[in-house]
């Protein structure tokens, strides 16, 4: 039997010894190309007559054809052995010989010295065809790196890779590069950021495989005694074994007999020195790894540990903006849950502001009329973000809902609570300041639920305004969902025509300049007081807007922290409903 050779080279990898005729190693049928290294053999046994011969690392002839200038490889019957009497010149990849010539006895047609003459040539042979191999092996190699490179450069431009993904494709890029039959890649556990926090081998995660059964993937027995194979690669080292069922580090050699495995190497997957996981490959049968192949694995680990790094910063960076769409939406309609216009009561004027520090509120505030009064809320959810956005929603929803049923204030924060407390976690609760006002008296019912107190300044045209006017309102009882039984007390106040009343959450008053040092209650009262003093008259936006403005030339351009929500009701004293 014989295998023909081509001008370009079959793929002689086809035919290598080893289980099921996988390759065990590199062969100099791997980079015979146009047969002249045959050529040359036969060239020297007709010229010395001594019987020049080139062979593969297996023991089989390589001959040069008669006419068509290409190569044959002879079988193992028709190659026969080589003569004991002859000298073997191998030829060397590194420390791998892929093939050798031999020069046997045979009826030398020069001198005595010829021998030594046709031996001197076949090592020059041997050492120029060695350095071409180690040449075309680098060259191909790097070609090989480069199809990686490009594979897993060209999935990044995908907007919708991922991670896993990308692993799959690096696993799937290796295996075909090092003619492999198997394989998986496994990653160390990642913090909140994506990014690998340790370096414990026994805590490496399956990420993706290829033709390895779910036995083998799931089993929790590792490879080697005290996984001695994953600390060596993950000390940055590249692990090859010629035969696992040889090695005597590999445990249970009757489960790598039941899935079928033999050769194996294995290599960190390490960028900008981080080490983020390892690759592992198997052959189906023994497999020599030559230190080119174990620099192409360690390169592609390299490459795919990047490639994956960036897949995770760009999944994140999708998500992320996801995310963020999905809160402008959630911002939209929590915008919408405000009153989008304030009821009008004659004698009654009412401005309100929220000012939330992120896309998401645990403040809000709330104006409705109670039968022929106006209810008035404002609230704090504890914490921030979309947890605080649902329980305010939450908050906000039920006080109103229970508000339609009783005119009583008590009466509607207990039920609020009730819920709440049956609702939400120990750790989740609100402040709440509830109160109804009857805008033909002026009378104010309330109950506060451990909310900061509201405050009312006296400004009456021709009188003196100024910071001995205040008066707070009184401070209630426990926050909303902690105490289902607590008792809310209610509060009594008249506003006389021309006063202030002002209600706030702790955002406003807590807001901090660079000095580090609060806003606090008495800037705000002096900002009511100021606009009050240049304007008696001046209507509640005016003194809202005097407040905010404070508060932004207090705190300048230091980044907020806290939601801040104000109201401000002006009363002119009695009338009549108009609309709302």
């Amino acid at each position: 039997m014989t295998t023909e050779g081509s001008t370009v080279g079959d793929d002689a990898s086809s035919d290598r010894d080893g289980a099921g005729g996988r390759p065990v190693g590199l062969s100099i049928r791997d980079f015979l190309t146009d047969g002249s290294l045959a050529s040359l053999c036969a060239a020297l046994s007709s010229l010395s007559g001594l019987d020049v011969q080139l062979r593969d690392e297996s023991g089989r002839r390589i001959v040069a054809s008669d006419d068509s200038g290409l190569w044959t490889i002879l079988d193992q019957e028709a190659s026969g052995e080589a003569p004991a009497m002859a000298d073997r010149v191998p030829i060397l990849l590194g420390d791998q010989a892929v093939g050798e010539i031999v020069v046997a006895p045979g009826a030398p047609s020069l001198t005595g010295a010829s021998r030594e003459h046709v031996l001197s040539v076949a090592r020059a042979v041997r050492a120029t065809a060695g350095e071409v191999i180690a040449d075309v092996t680098e060259l191909r190699h790097r070609v090989k790196e480069l199809d990686v490179l490009h594979r897993l450069s060209a999935m990044l431009t995908s907007p919708n890779v991922t991670p896993e993904a990308m692993l799959d494709a690096a696993l799937a890029s290796a295996l075909d590069a090092l003619d492999l039959d198997a394989g998986s890649i496994v990653l160390l556990p990642t913090d909140a950021d994506g990014m690998p926090s340790g370096e414990n081998e026994g805590e490496l995660r399956l990420m993706a495989s290829r033709n390895l059964s779910r036995e083998w993937l799931e089993s929790p027995v590792p490879l080697s005694q005290d996984r001695e194979f994953d600390r060596t690669v993950l000390s940055g080292r590249v692990l090859a074994i010629e035969d696992l069922l040889a090695d005597p580090r590999t445990l249970t050699p009757a489960r790598l007999e039941r899935e079928g495995v033999r050769g194996f190497i294995s290599a960190a997957m390490i960028s900008r020195e981080r080490l983020i996981g390892v690759i592992r490959l198997y052959s189906r049968s023994v497999r020599r790894f030559t230190p080119p192949e174990r620099l192409l694995l360690k390169s592609i680990g390299e490459q795919a540990a990047a490639a994956v790094e960036q897949a995770t910063l760009l999944h994140a960076q999708q998500e992320e903006r996801r995310i963020q769409r999905q809160l402008k939406l959630a911002s939209a309609v929590q915008a919408r849950m405000l009153p989008a216009r304030l009821p009008k009561r004659d004698g009654v004027d009412i401005a309100a502001r929220s000012v939330p520090s992120t896309e998401l509120a645990g403040d809000f505030y709330d104006v409705f009329g109670v039968e022929d009064r106006l209810g008035i809320v404002i609230g704090d959810v504890v914490g921030k973000g979309v947890a605080a956005a649902l329980m305010m929603s939450s908050v906000r929803g039920s006080l109103r809902a229970f508000a339609q049923d009783t005119a009583a204030v008590d009466t509607v924060l207990t039920r609020t609570n009730r819920a709440m407390c049956r609702d939400t976690l120990d750790n989740e609760f609100a402040t709440t300041w509830y109160g109804v006002l009857d805008p033909e008296t002026g009378a104010l019912e309330y109950c506060s639920a451990g909310h900061e107190p509201p405050f009312v300044i006296r400004a009456r045209e021709g009188d003196e305004v100024d910071s001995s006017a205040v008066r707070p309102l009184g401070v209630g009882g426990l926050v909303l969902g902690v105490d289902a039984g607590q008792v809310y007390k209610v509060f009594q106040h008249r506003l006389e025509p021309g006063d202030v009343l002002v209600a706030y959450t702790d955002g406003l008053t807590d807001a901090r300049d660079f000095s580090n040092e609060k806003f606090g209650f008495s800037r705000l009262v002096h900002a009511v007081v100021d606009a009050l003093r240049e304007n008696v008259n001046a209507s509640a936006e005016d003194v809202l807007e005097r407040v905010m403005w404070t508060l932004r030339q207090f705190s300048g351009l230091r980044e907020q922290v806290d939601d801040e929500t104000i109201v401000v009701l002006r009363y002119r004293g009695g009338g009549a409903e108009r609309d709302g």
